[in-house]
């Protein structure tokens, strides 16, 4: 069957429609699923007999899941059309959040991580490559969708404080229903073709174009930020002796931090993003390293917590637009894929790495280390960005398709 191609400004995102909107709607509620889960989940480890170690063996293997997922995206988007891969992640986690809420028997509990760690790759691959087809700049649309997930993820750990005061089973089913109620929005995407790279494509491995990497970098940093946000942060409020609804506010702290992080940049032009990129690892490293030094203290905690959103919305929506602007539009799904493959990479590194502390040390020395990994790549982004400065970025992204 033919491929049909689009015309490269066939989508204009000046003013919403119904493909922005649609876009927007299915980033807020599959958030606001996944968030919930990020606070139930470990916290009904915690309760049903798993110790620290396990939970973030757990989280590790829902990583790996994310990791293998995001590797073969790029394949699959030549494929496949980006939409279909959006529905999947709402039925996946659907199923994840549910079967976690039945039972906490190991296997079935890990299958739900496995499960979540798919959507996760599904969803946020598939919905970002979704907002940014075509030749304009990416940082605007990926904002709108990041804005957008932010919101859902400053509810959803809120929302499962809430109900898991009573009942955290009950918390993940209600999580379960949100995310069969994403289809719909998914549903309503417009039906845009696979990519189709284009003859003349670079070879080599596309994560090696400078533009790409830094957004690889930044993905490093993004991915060990959420992993241990959903894992050993819970971890060390709940040792805090806080409430299920004071870690769920504190946890929505961040995930606000990041939902204004993430608005602000959709403003940012591309000649300081070099900046931006360093500032944004080194607070997000910093915010976690304090969470597991000032977990006593809520106000202190949910201080650190800020900081560390702040950090975190900014490198998550530059990675992926520096990444995609600097590759052929055709390109620009298998860009996003290579980035979130070095988040999933992350995302199963720093909690596996912190499990490993835990057994030697307390759990907020293990915060410490997973902020100093979330903090290391500011040095590469740094000097990683420049290069895309140097070889000159325009004020609609970058042009480097003919970079060798």
């Amino acid at each position: 069957m033919p491929v049909i191609r689009i015309p490269t400004r066939s989508r204009q995102f000046g003013v919403p429609g119904r493909d922005t909107m649609a876009s927007a709607a299915g980033a807020v509620v599959f958030a606001c699923s996944l968030g919930m889960a990020s606070v139930a989940l470990p916290l009904l480890a915690l309760r049903s007999g798993y110790d620290p170690a396990q939970i973030g063996l757990l989280v590790a293997l829902s990583a790996v899941s994310q990791f293998c997922a995001r590797l073969g995206m790029g394949a699959w988007m030549r494929r496949y059309p980006d939409w279909t891969f959006v529905l999947a992640a709402a039925m996946l986690l659907a199923a994840s959040n549910a079967i976690a809420g039945f039972t906490t028997q190991l296997a079935p509990f890990a299958l739900a991580h496995l499960l979540q760690g798919v959507a996760r790759a599904f969803f946020w691959t598939g919905s970002q490559t979704h907002v940014v087809r075509g030749d304009h700049a990416a940082v605007g649309p990926l904002a709108v969708v990041n804005l957008s997930s932010a919101g859902g993820l400053l509810l959803g750990p809120l929302t499962a404080g809430l109900i898991g005061a009573r009942s955290l089973p009950v918390a993940l089913l209600t999580a379960a229903g949100l995310a069969l109620l994403a289809c719909v929005p998914a549903l309503l995407l417009d039906r845009l073709p696979p990519f189709f790279p284009p003859h003349d494509r670079i070879p080599g491995r596309i994560w090696r174009r400078p533009g790409v990497d830094a957004g690889c970098w930044a993905g490093v940093s993004a991915g060990a930020w959420r992993g241990l946000l959903g894992s050993y942060v819970p971890v060390a409020l709940e040792a805090a002796r806080h409430t299920a609804l004071t870690i769920g506010i504190l946890v929505s702290v961040a995930n606000f931090a990041q939902l204004v992080a993430s608005g602000a940049v959709g403003a940012l032009r591309t000649a300081r993003l070099d900046r931006v990129l360093a500032a944004g690892a080194l607070a997000a490293g910093m915010g976690t390293a304090g969470v597991g030094l000032l977990a006593d203290e809520a106000v202190l905690a949910a201080l650190a917590l800020a900081l560390s959103g702040l950090g975190a919305g900014a490198i998550q929506t530059i990675g992926p637009a520096v990444a995609s602007d600097a590759v052929h539009p055709e390109e620009r799904g298998e860009a996003i894929a290579a980035t979130g493959a070095f988040r999933a990479a992350a995302l199963f590194v720093a909690p596996l790495g912190a499990a490993a502390v835990v057994t030697v040390a307390p759990v907020a020395i293990a915060l410490t280390v997973g902020g100093a990994l979330i903090a290391a790549p500011a040095v590469f982004t740094r000097n990683l960005a420049r290069r895309i400065r140097d070889i000159g970025v325009g004020e609609r992204g970058c042009d480097l398709k003919s970079v060798p």
